[in-house]
């Protein structure tokens, strides 16, 4: 016997399947693709001699019903996984800096524009001073608003723990090299963990630099050494000289960190040992 979507086949009669029911024709399909049968060409008149539809226009209407309900799902079933909550998550981090940078930079030109005498020291104040400075000050709405930048902030630092702890069970080696918040950040820039999986180290090291790479290709400028890599503290810390050679040692293990989380999910203790000796190599330590 002989099945499809829409019937089955057997002595060379094809009965059709009763009624046009989306849920149990998906549920139909599941069953096909599971039995694993090979896959035989058909076309719209076969169905329509089946007796399942009438006409075309009905048959690719059930049949584009279909496969968006289907594609719906998996969308959902995708964007439920913990690696989309990861991406997610560092997207909406990334969105708390900057609107927390771009309104205490606003802040710091209104208070600077009330007290003249202020305006050549505000520049220098960064971060957890600024937000202080500006919520002492005289004015209560601006010193209201200093005071929801600072929740904002303390949002912002609890939302980088539940990241890192997170990325430790979904990225454990990748993690291990680089920390919670960049590995989420790898993550994100490839769209999830298979796609990261996949990508050669000379990508990885440079993810995240897309602007520098086009004014490379096109204007021939220096091409980028590092991307988000160059987060990591090993990274920019390391003297000029060195720079390169570390962020292409970290890339070349997190291109390999990337395929033991996809494919066995699991720290590897001797990896990480290894891979934190060669960067500490490559960055010129013993």
């Amino acid at each position: 016997m002989a099945s499809y979507w829409f019937g089955d086949v057997a002595g060379g009669v094809c009965r059709p399947y009763p009624g046009h029911e989306l849920d149990a024709l998906s549920e139909r399909l599941d069953l096909l693709i599971e039995k694993n049968d090979p896959y035989v060409p058909f076309t719209w008149e076969f169905a329509r001699e089946c007796g399942f539809v009438h006409s075309r226009e009905e048959y690719i209407e059930v049949l584009r019903s279909l496969c968006t309900m289907r594609a719906e799902m998996e969308l959902g079933r995708i964007s439920r996984t913990p690696e989309m909550e990861l991406v997610y998550m560092v997207r909406m981090l990334d969105q708390i800096d900057e609107a927390v940078n771009l309104l205490t930079e606003r802040a710091l030109e209104w208070h600077a524009a009330k007290d003249p005498a202020f305006s050549r020291k505000f520049r220098e104040l960064r971060g957890q001073k600024a937000r202080e400075m500006l919520a002492g000050s005289k004015n209560p709405v601006l010193s209201a608003i200093a005071t929801e930048m600072t929740h904002l902030s303390e949002v912002r630092s609890a939302l980088s723990r539940e990241i890192t702890a997170l990325a430790a069970d979904v990225m454990p080696n990748i993690s291990g090299l680089v920390g919670g918040v960049v590995a989420a950040r790898l993550l994100s820039g490839a769209g999830g963990l298979s796609r990261l999986a996949r990508l050669p180290a000379a990508t990885v090291q440079v993810m995240g630099a897309r602007i520098a790479l086009f004014s490379h290709l096109r204007s021939g400028t220096p091409p980028p050494k590092h991307g988000i890599i160059y987060q990591h503290r090993r990274v920019h810390a390391a003297g000029k000289a060195r720079r390169g050679k570390v962020s292409r040692t970290l890339a070349a293990k997190l291109a390999i960190a990337a395929r033991i989380d996809y494919y066995r999910g699991l720290p590897d203790p001797g990896f990480l040992e290894s891979a934190d000796q060669a960067i500490d190599r490559a960055g010129g330590r013993r």
